[in-house]
């Protein structure tokens, strides 16, 4: 390769999007997308083409002519049904629609932890916890690559608030960054391979990111052997010297030049090239990691892009959100019956349209376009891309599908008053609460907007048979919790999510769902109940202090013995299970094995979770294991987990390894965090082992 074959590898030009025009570097007839680095036809190197995102193939104006794609539920809906090989089946999906369309890089993968329940980009993660985000993000990942699409595994790292993200910095210590957001890098990494790891905008103790020498150098690159490269995420470069501390590819040059006035990343490159500052080997080694991606996920090698079968897709996406819906309460209200001509009120949520979906890059155009956008606005360079979406699978028009005895009607709840009229003369009401959340934002409570809550509270007070439906992409406060008889989490449930809402509350569909993060009673339950930055101008510098550590989420509440409104892995079903015969061993790791039956009436799901609750001389809670178990009426299951050695260790920032101490561990085999159902003891030996 020559130098200047080289240079036009270590870039990415953001495609055609409202801020920029055609970029001439991008050829004719070349779909745009999120970034284009051009190949090397004479030594058939493909250009690299990518797009966002983990919940579909997006297309932000980009390509007039694209009809559309899958709209998959949004990850955390992914996290809440505990269903490694769904997440896979999802990856899958992104890849063959990505191949169709001519894009070989899709930027997915988010595995960063949900720190905090205030954070707009939670719903494009899976959990707040590293085992469970690190098994569900590694498996997308190798169904994205399994069709011959390099993925990103992003973004790395402590990308967990928004607000201000560009000048955040995030302060954590080594050791615990280590036990949980890193780990849950490290864990996808090891089971995936993904061809890139995309930094994050933030910095961390002080360096951004994207030129985080200790993160890409030490950690990545050194102690892990990653041999991927790193890309930047788009805006994210305001320092040509990134290039010298692990980063390998600059993203979207024309927003770095529009963020930070700088020059494209190649220019000041070239000039330290040529001063001998940017190291020979150094240039050849960013390079070299991208054509390892390119030939080692094989799309160099594109023959005819596979036939795409949008109706099994859609299948993929009904089944995801139909997991992942959350029964968080029930007194005995569901499942509605369809037999009984029952007049059932229908409130708010445009619940005659369809569902939410989240905002910002991962936002994806259905086929046949939404049911409608409803523009929002905010501040900041994303500002424009807040928008309500709401993707054409209407709650409304599917219950009326389910239960042709009814009588339904709906009311659009514009005020309290209005939505009183039909609670009073209804049997049953169905208040939809539904709230945007996206890129570029935080929440700046767990309120309901737009009255929503106030709606809520009047109905359930006029009718005791309310049942409230969440599409959110956090938890929400919940003040008329006691009020009502149900409560049902559906997230953002994507494009066949009002058909898989329809199936929960009416029976058809077993409820399994999860909770993947931690719902507080209130926001003075969690680490940090004012969020540091928030409401401050765009452009603000804010520091935000991850005291908490590895204590995440249940962990956090572990620690401090508080009581959330639900616990991390809450969710009830339609049926009952029960577990036996649990048996526990120990030496360098633990295993326990246990029977679990459904003692209920009908077939259903059940996810038991098996948790350290105690280590020698401390208490530490963490998730050590799951498994999804589908089972009839009476039958049984043996299920055996073997936990992750990292997971019942400290790392030892100065040893640079994980450290088990000697002594005995206490496990709790649960059916959440806060729920367990058995307690034993296991000893195991002290060593310190890996990296």
């Amino acid at each position: 390769m020559t130098d200047d074959e080289r240079f036009s590898m270590i870039i990415s030009i953001l495609g055609a999007a409202s801020l920029f025009q055609r970029d001439k570097r991008i050829p004719e007839g070349v779909p745009m997308s999120a970034g284009y680095t051009p190949g090397v036809p004479r030594l058939g190197i493909p250009a690299l083409r990518m797009s966002d995102a983990s919940l579909g193939v997006t297309n932000p104006g980009y390509r007039p002519e694209d009809k559309g794609a899958t709209a998959l539920p949004a990850s955390i809906v992914v996290g809440s049904g505990f269903n490694p090989q769904l997440a896979r089946e999802g990856g899958s999906v992104l890849g063959r629609e990505a191949r169709i369309r001519g894009f070989n890089v899709m930027l997915a993968g988010g595995v960063n932890l949900a720190r905090d329940v205030r954070n707009g980009r939670n719903f494009e993660y899976y959990s707040e916890d590293p085992l469970l985000s690190a098994v569900l993000g590694a498996e997308a990942v190798n169904g994205i690559q399994g069709e011959g699409v390099i993925s990103t595994l992003k973004h790395y790292s402590l990308n967990c608030n928004e607000t201000n993200r560009h000048w955040l910095d995030a302060i954590i210590d080594p050791a615990a960054h280590r036990e949980s957001d890193l780990l849950a890098f490290q864990i996808a990494i090891e089971r995936s391979q993904p061809g890139s790891i995309m930094s994050g905008y933030n910095k961390i103790n002080g360096e951004y990111a994207g030129g985080n020498n200790y993160l890409l150098n030490d950690v990545l690159k050194g102690a892990w052997g990653y041999e991927g490269w790193v890309m930047s995420d788009w805006g994210a470069t305001p320092n040509w010297d990134f290039a010298l501390k692990g980063l390998d590819q600059e993203s979207g040059v024309q927003l770095d030049m529009m963020m930070w006035q700088v020059e494209p990343f190649t220019e000041p490159l070239r000039k330290a090239y040529a001063e001998g500052k940017l190291p020979k080997e150094r240039l050849f080694d960013m390079v070299r990691r991208i054509l390892h991606s390119i030939y080692t996920i094989g799309i160099d090698k594109w023959g005819p892009a596979p036939k795409v079968d949008m109706a099994k897709h859609n299948e993929v996406a009904l089944e995801t959100a139909r997991q992942g819906i959350v029964l968080l309460k029930n007194q005995g209200v569901l499942p509605l019956s369809t037999d009984k001509p029952l007049k059932i009120a229908v409130i708010g949520g445009y619940a005659q349209l369809g569902v939410p979906t989240g905002t910002g890059s991962s936002a994806v155009l259905p086929v046949g376009g939404y049911a409608a956008v409803i523009p929002i606005g905010g501040p900041g360079i994303v500002g424009n891309l807040r928008n309500l979406y709401l993707m054409p699978s209407s709650p409304l028009a599917e219950l009326e599908k389910l239960l042709p005895r009814a009588q339904i009607e709906f009311d659009p709840g514009q005020t309290p008053a209005e939505a009183a009229l039909l609670a009073r003369r209804s049997d049953v009401v169905i208040v939809f609460g539904i709230r945007v959340e996206g890129e570029g934002f935080d929440l700046p409570d767990l309120t309901l907007p737009w009255g929503q809550d106030a709606i809520i509270d009047t109905v359930a007070s006029l009718n005791p048979n309310t049942i409230v439906v969440l599409e959110t992409g956090n938890p929400v406060a919940m003040p008329w919790r006691d009020k009502v008889k149900a409560i049902v989490q559906a997230w953002y449930p994507g494009q066949a999510g009002g058909q898989a809402i329809a199936e929960v509350l009416t029976g058809k569909v077993n409820p399994s769902g999860r909770l993947p993060i931690t719902f507080p009673k209130s926001l003075a339950q969690t680490p940090r109940p004012e969020l540091p930055g928030l409401g401050t101008p765009w452009g603000t510098p804010t520091t935000i202090r991850y005291d908490e550590g590895a204590e995440v989420g249940y962990r956090w509440f572990a620690k401090k013995d508080e009581k959330p409104l639900f616990a991390f892995g809450h969710g009830l079903s339609y049926t009952s299970f029960a577990y036996s015969d649990l048996n526990v061993s120990g030496g360098e790791t633990i295993t326990a094995s246990f029977t679990i039956t459904n003692t209920g009436k009908y077939a259903g799901a059940d996810v038991p979770q098996l948790y350290l609750t105690d280590a020698p001389a401390e208490k530490r809670m963490r998730l050590l294991g799951f498994e999804r178990v589908q089972l009839s009426p009476g039958e049984s299951k043996r299920v055996t987990i073997t936990a992750d050695p990292r997971l019942l260790a400290c790392f030892d920032v100065g040893k640079q390894q994980w450290r088990i101490n000697e002594g005995n561990y206490v496990v709790s085999l649960s059916r959440s965090a806060d729920a367990p159902i058995e307690k034993m003891e296991a000893r195991l030996s002290g060593r310190f082992f890996g990296w």
